[in-house]
């Protein structure tokens, strides 16, 4: 998966760190950032997507599942989209980044690999 990170970076100018991870917080892959910081981005990640759940309840029609969160803030974008079943795509970008080719590139990703993003939910039962 590694390589598809390092393309969706590459192909979108001022694209800095790239991280897939699952619904409870957990670092699954990561581009052009180091670990612990792409550990810390996941566990955020799990907050804020748990905020946009809560958010969707608002709607009154749709699934109201979160697709996409961006943050602009100074010195740059922040972007997480649903990616699979319990799985996201976060993205941090410094300013001047196009915010559509983002997007496009993102929702590109997600529609490649999608299943194998997906991850199953924990459970506390041992594994055989």
């Amino acid at each position: 998966m590694d390589w598809m990170l390092k393309e969706l970076a590459d192909g979108v100018p001022h694209a800095r760190h790239v991280v897939v991870l699952s619904a409870d917080g957990l670092r699954m892959a990561q581009y052009g950032t180091d670990t612990d910081s792409a550990d810390r981005l996941a566990a955020a990640c799990a907050g804020l997507q748990s905020l946009a759940a809560a958010v969707g309840h608002e709607f009154p029609h749709g699934d109201r599942r979160m697709r996409m969160v961006v943050i602009e803030m100074g010195g740059g974008f922040f972007y997480l989209m649903a990616a699979g079943a319990r799985a996201y795509l976060a993205v941090l970008a410094d300013e001047g980044v196009d915010a559509g080719l983002m997007g496009q590139r993102m929702r590109d990703l997600v529609a490649r690999i999608g299943e194998h993003l997906s991850t199953p939910p924990r459970t506390s039962e041992p594994a055989l």
